[in-house]
């Protein structure tokens, strides 16, 4: 199919690839002197990065930064590793593993599967977010619950949390995004999570009051020495306020989205070892979709400008910064395609409804147009440097319309009037086959990688 374009963003230059020198071990010296300088600071450090007055607290903190970003971070000791078997497979599915690179594992149908299980039970994790938590919030049905993605060309892998988290051990995986990623990466979270005995060694490094405030937010697993971590960042490029004195022209005041900057962040994530990003249901936005007095270029406002345009300059701004600030020999890329929506009778606060769905969409008219904004993208990748693995989950999303929190989105009791969610999904659901593709990939670089060298 025409819209299935992701096996040219899979294997172009991404595989194999290099190691990096900077990702090779440190020297002894350096990691002793670096664990004895935590060691002789330990009583100030503090994992949610509390301010403190004490510099020696604050060199602690920069300490253990930098050792996130090599395996001496880990808490897990020598033998202790030594002790932890080797990422093998059966020869079938070493087989399964092979034959991905020729597939394009986002081309598929959902299969009902009475045997299916979420990687989590429902209402186990205490890491969702209240809205995507729909057995919290009383839905009273499940089956959603009970199909699984089937690629047409190929099979899948199980999904093994903990052979994903040695994958990850001592890397640093960053979503950055709007909430759709968010949605993926609480499901990535709760998915490995499940699979650890003892669940209190992994922990959100900043306060749990602050996930919806803040733009940066981390869980790290201990004895894995890895962090995975989510970036609000819904546009990708940067929103900016509106100066009067400091522009050739424009609102005297308001919000703008400079289409030439990508958003700053608290936390850099430019040498992470996976990113994941993600853009698309926020150019749909009132102020995006009219374009007026919105877009910025440098000083310059557009007194109007058509959102396709713009969202091509924003991608086209990521793109630029990917190549030129991103080392694709250390660092994999990750693009998330558009999740869609499903609202009837309305959009978003205008009466949409997706409540009372069951089952999937199984006749392909009543499935969507591709979306636009995944065309311009692509278009944009095509010409980038930096190999781009794309998760195209544009098509798959589309049958789904019984996923959504609908008027599961809170704990409020009956009779519901509240506004429907049809654009993000209950967890577990609909993310966690997201992450399962996103877990074959990288079983499938890890192949490639191992067989290279």
């Amino acid at each position: 199919m025409a819209c299935f374009k992701s096996q040219f963003f899979t294997l172009k230059g991404f595989l194999p690839r290099t190691q990096h020198p900077l990702c090779r071990p440190r020297t002894h010296i350096l990691t002793v002197f670096l664990l004895l300088l935590l060691y002789l600071l330990s009583r100030s450090y503090s994992y949610d990065y509390s301010p403190s007055s004490s510099a020696a607290s604050a060199v602690t903190v920069a300490a253990s930064r930098f050792l996130l970003s090599s395996d001496a971070f880990s808490s897990v000791t020598a033998a202790e590793i030594s002790r932890d078997p080797p990422l093998s497979s059966t020869a079938h599915e070493s087989q399964i593993i092979r034959d991905l690179a020729s597939c394009d594992i986002f081309d598929g149908a959902w299969v009902l599967d009475r045997h299916a299980r979420p990687p989590y039970p429902p209402g186990s994790c205490p890491f969702l977010d209240d809205a995507f938590n729909c057995f919290k919030n009383r839905r009273p049905d499940s089956d959603y619950l009970e199909y699984r993605w089937k690629p047409r060309g190929c099979h899948i892998p199980r999904f093994d949390g903990l052979k994903m988290l040695r994958l990850l051990r001592g890397k640093r995986m960053v979503f950055v995004g709007d909430s759709l990623n968010r949605n993926m990466w609480q499901s990535l979270v709760c998915s490995l999570r499940e699979s650890l005995k003892d669940k209190t060694r992994v922990f959100l490094v900043s306060a749990r009051r602050e996930l919806r405030t803040q733009g940066f937010h981390s869980y790290r697993f201990k004895d894995y020495g890895c962090s995975i971590d989510f970036i609000k960042s819904p546009f990708l490029v940067q929103e900016w306020k509106n100066n009067s004195s400091y522009f050739d022209e424009g609102p005297p005041h308001g919000e703008t989205l400079r289409l030439d900057m990508m958003q700053a962040s608290k936390s850099q994530y430019n040498d992470a070892d996976i990113i994941i990003f993600n853009t698309g249901h926020w150019w749909n936005h009132h102020k995006t979709r009219n374009g007026r007095n919105y877009f910025r270029e440098g000083n310059h406002v557009y007194d109007r400008l058509d959102v396709k345009e713009a969202l091509g300059k924003a991608l086209r701004t990521w793109a630029k910064w990917v190549d030129s600030k991103v080392d694709s020999t250390r660092t994999r890329v990750f693009f998330t395609g558009f999740s869609a929506s499903h609202y009837r009778g309305g959009q978003w606060k205008s009466g949409g409804k997706c409540d009372g769905e069951r089952e999937p969409i199984k006749n392909e008219s009543h499935v969507g147009e591709y979306p636009w904004t995944m065309r311009i993208l692509e278009s944009v990748m095509a010409d980038m440097k930096t190999p781009v693995f794309y998760l195209n989950i544009s098509r798959m999303t589309e049958y789904r319309k019984d996923g959504h929190p609908s008027l599961y989105r809170g704990p409020s009791p009956p009779p519901r009037t509240m506004v429907q969610d049809c654009s993000h999904w209950c967890l577990p659901g609909i993310p966690d086959s997201w992450n399962h593709l996103l877990y074959s990939t990288l079983l499938l670089h890890h192949h490639h990688d191992a067989s290279s060298n």
